[in-house]
């Protein structure tokens, strides 16, 4: 029996030494090692002196904001196989966390999540779209750990002011009713609660929102602080007893890998609650496979939630494409998997929540880094990344210059997992196309007569898991549909009975919050509008407009006709705007410039180059007054732009010459309901 098996383990690595020459031509693909082949440095894996932290899982966030606009509306089968990829078990990022935005009607960095509540006697649990990719998450993955986290506030929270603290009682009673509503109308568990993101935390409100959740009875719901820095948290939490019991857990934000002491002497669960937000692109990639690793080699963080899940909002937005995937394409159904879920998939598919890290990690000495995990139940995975600084760094914080240069690293497995027998071996090299994979499966690692230690082969950008589970799979779709520009015409009348989600698809509220609506009143063909519902400004995240404004369209968009029917609800002081050539959006919003045609409420109406109206080309009175339906027209055409009101001529030829193109838009003046109609677009390439 010895002989059989000592033969097998030979011709095993025979097969290592070759592995995956078959299928990879002329790549480069590693060698795995006997030991004794070549030299290089040694580590040891050892669990003898007990393990390191417990591991909480790697994760995304969808909000901060509207950053899954766009998945909803995409047709199947796509959208479900976008879902898969993001968190279907050992299938794709097989993500084990998911953080979302509690909408709050602000503008939070690319558009508007609409609140549960828009006032003080308004619940809806039923508005945006965070509850139903909650559900489809859990749907794929029951076990998966649901956040929340306000970015803004509904303006009725600040009684004026623009600070959510106002009455700590009122905002842990808005807080505490989205985590009885995810239960109630959705049953949802929410297992961790945040404070305020990357925003001024209040100490009592903490504590009193622990008191409200513990007195509805969600003792289990953990509360995580406070999605900024590690300080002052953890300062503030070593001086004050009551609040360090009541936060579990302390996140900060882009770490860089690194944490302070203070958030170490409170030997509470450290997690980067945010980090990545990086292009998608294979240096995207490399950031996430260095943090992934080094949050936990040089932080303790036992949990890395990336920023955010899927890119589905218009890609000119601020950090366009910054998600683990791409999907901005709902018309023509067109999506891209992107180097970020395979990534993932070298953790994820191989280690679970509650496993733990071994004490036995570390830096490689020519670069790059290795953790390992096990259950405690004999499974153990190991993950090696060597990514160099060129092609690792994320957009946030400055990363130190460090080197990696090719290297043999011989790893012995000591302790309990000295008698593993083999090792499946996952495979990512990242750069140029020649040489490029993403999440290959090798043949596996045969360790019978080595004595447990194995030399892997490094090179620059390359990720290596190691792991006992033969569960791992890299799974596939056929191609989606071809990338296709948004169609030149485009319509949309609102009418929609029962709609399944409260936008309108396409549009991305920029600020303010634009709704379904039915006219219950109003039997004729504006029964189902579009209404922009908030008449108070929110407590703001961001610098958003003082006017609402959502867009849709193609940013490449120049010469095109916009035809809307629009109702002023405000007598004498409402405004409503159709717009062509936007330029801009998300935080960036209230110095937006483009093609804006206004009418009044009084009478008038005027045309600006800009958002904020600073910038008019020219006004005029129109028989315009509030409660009546109007049908707006603008065209652009090159320098030129023309309007006209009910069909008829307002003002013609008016010179435009900046922007040259962007999205198309509808809006009011300030914070009012309106409401609009028969939207359609006609756009000439």
């Amino acid at each position: 029996m010895a002989e059989h098996l000592l033969q097998a383990s030979r011709q095993r690595q025979v097969k290592v030494m070759t592995a995956a020459a078959g299928s990879a031509g002329q790549a480069a693909v590693p060698l795995l090692l006997c030991a004794l082949l070549a030299p290089g440095s040694a580590y040891v894996l050892d669990d003898s002196d007990g393990l390191g932290r417990e591991f909480d899982g790697i994760g995304a966030i969808s909000g901060g904001g509207a950053t899954s606009r766009l998945l909803v509306n995409y047709p199947e089968p796509y959208r479900s196989q976008i879902l898969d990829y993001l968190f279907k078990p050992n299938f794709g990022a097989s993500l084990h966390i998911l953080k979302v935005e509690i909408g709050g009607d602000g503008q939070t960095t690319d558009g508007t999540e609409p609140s549960h509540m828009h006032y003080a006697l308004d619940e809806n649990y039923f508005r945006g779209y965070e509850w139903w990719l909650m559900k489809e998450a859990k749907k794929r993955n029951p076990k998966i750990t649901l956040m929340g986290l306000p970015w803004s506030f509904p303006g009725w929270l600040g009684k004026g002011f623009n600070w959510p603290y106002v009455n700590l009682q009122l905002t842990a009673y808005y807080v505490v009713s989205w985590i009885v509503g995810a239960k109630h109308y959705h049953d949802l568990d929410i297992d961790y609660i945040g404070i305020w993101n990357e925003r001024a935390f209040d100490i009592n409100y903490i504590k009193v929102l622990r008191r409200m959740l513990n007195y509805q009875g969600l003792q289990q719901v953990k509360i995580i602080a406070s999605d900024n820095l590690w300080e002052p948290i953890s300062a503030s939490m070593l001086v004050d007893s009551e609040l360090l019991r009541v936060i579990d857990v302390i996140g900060a934000h882009y770490p860089g890998t690194r944490t302070v002491k203070d958030a170490r002497l409170t030997e509470k669960k450290l997690w980067s609650s945010e980090d990545f937000s990086t292009l998608n692109s294979d240096v995207g990639a490399g950031c996430w496979g260095r943090i992934l690793n080094q949050n936990y080699i040089n932080g303790y963080m036992t949990a890395t939630i990336a920023w955010n899940l899927v890119a589905s909002y218009y890609e000119q937005l601020p950090y366009g494409r910054c998600g683990l995937m791409t999907a901005q394409e709902p018309w023509s159904g067109h999506y891209v998997v992107e180097a970020p879920i395979w990534i993932s998939a070298h953790t994820t598919q191989f280690s679970q929540p509650g496993w733990y890290y071994l004490k036995t990690v570390g830096h490689l000495e020519k670069g790059g880094s290795y953790v390992a995990l096990t259950d405690g139940l004999g499974n153990l995975t190991i993950i090696v990344e060597t990514m160099s600084h060129k092609h690792s760094m994320c957009i946030r914080p400055l990363l130190p210059y460090f080197n990696v240069s090719r290297q043999f690293a011989t790893f012995s497995l000591k302790g309990s997992f000295s008698e593993i027998p083999e090792l499946q071996v996952w495979y990512t090299k990242l750069g140029k196309p020649s040489e490029r994979f993403l999440f290959k499966q090798l043949d596996s690692l045969w360790l019978l007569d080595s004595g447990g230690s194995f030399t892997l082969e490094l090179q620059e950008d390359e990720l290596f898991t190691l792991t006992t589970l033969t569960t791992g799979s890299k799974g596939s779709y056929l191609l989606p549909p071809k990338s296709q520009p948004f169609p030149c015409v485009y319509k949309d009348d609102f009418n929609v009975d029962y709609p399944f989600f409260s936008e309108a698809p396409n549009f991305a509220d920029q600020t303010g919050v634009f709704e379904y609506f039915m006219n219950i009143e109003d039997p004729g063909e504006h029964r189902f509008t579009l209404r922009q519902v908030l008449n108070q400004r929110p407590i703001t995240w961001a610098a958003d407009a003082f006017n609402t404004i959502s867009i849709i369209g193609d940013y490449k968009w120049s010469n095109l006709t916009i035809k809307c029917d629009v109702y002023l609800e405000t007598p004498e002081k409402g405004g409503v705007f159709i717009a062509g050539r936007v330029n801009k959006g998300g935080i960036l919003i209230r110095s937006a410039r483009g093609v804006f045609f206004w009418i009044f409420a009084n009478g008038t109406y005027r045309v600006t180059g800009d958002l904020a109206g600073w910038i008019i080309y020219t006004s005029g009175h129109a028989d315009v007054t509030a409660k009546k339906w109007y049908t707006l027209t603008l065209t652009i055409n090159g320098g030129f732009s023309s309007g006209t009101l009910n069909g008829k001529p307002l003002w013609k030829n008016v010179s435009v010459n900046f922007p040259k193109n962007g999205w198309a838009a509808i809006g009011t003046h300030s914070f009012e309901f309106a409401q609009f109609d028969n939207f359609r677009v006609e756009a000439i390439h």
